[in-house]
């Protein structure tokens, strides 16, 4: 089975471009170009991606507010914001919205495709430099003040290692504690946080600006 992707964007030579790149790929197809919010949502249930590409500066509606549309009408559709801008504050609030990743348009081909599998196998993808942002505002101090969960010193090095996409293998050998003694504390972080998986961490340690 191919995977399906549509793409949104206001720019016709972005479509032709990003539909360019994707063509001579087998296990991927595009199967619908959108130049506007409108476009998106009146053809998107009959074209039935898996993913979508989705700018945020449009003319209609934007891209933040479409995710919001899409997702709660379209639970199986796995959106990833592919854009110019790359202030934290649109990043916060694409994942606040459940996008499941976060791409500038200089972008590679690879970069791409490694999303796209990425967001399929429910992990959240974000583009090197907009994580390292995330990282470089995190304050790193951790308190109860009834907004942030109070984890420990040593969830927070996990949790940041988590954010880092680290296998439980890499953060045990970066943190020099044993895979179990990981697993133990990604199981406390998601129940402070109230997460589900790993999606879930993320999504909910930005909104408490835990990262």
């Amino acid at each position: 089975m191919k995977i399906k992707v549509s793409i949104t964007d206001d720019h016709e030579m972005v479509l032709k471009g990003i539909a360019s790149m994707l063509l001579n790929t087998p296990e991927l197809e595009v199967v619908g170009m959108y130049k506007n919010a409108q476009e998106t949502l009146e053809n998107i249930e009959n074209d039935k991606p898996d993913i979508l590409f989705l700018d945020i500066n449009l003319p209609d509606i934007n891209g933040i507010d479409l995710s919001n549309q899409l997702l709660k009408k379209f639970k199986e559709l796995k959106i990833i914001a592919l854009t110019n801008f790359e202030d934290i504050s649109f990043v916060k609030r694409m994942l606040k919205n459940g996008v499941h990743g976060y791409l500038l348009k200089n972008t590679d081909k690879l970069e791409l495709i490694k999303a796209m599998k990425t967001v399929l196998s429910g992990e959240l993808f974000l583009q090197k430099n907009i994580k390292n942002k995330l990282l470089i505002q995190s304050t790193g101090k951790i308190t109860d003040n009834g907004l942030k969960p109070n984890l420990t010193r040593r969830e927070h090095d996990v949790l940041v290692a988590i954010s880092e996409e680290l296998t439980t293998q890499e953060i045990s050998e970066k943190l020099f504690i044993s895979p179990k003694t990981v697993e133990t504390h990604r199981m406390n972080i998601m129940s402070k946080l109230g997460a589900k998986n790993s999606v879930g961490i993320i999504k909910i340690a930005i909104e408490k600006q835990l990262l």
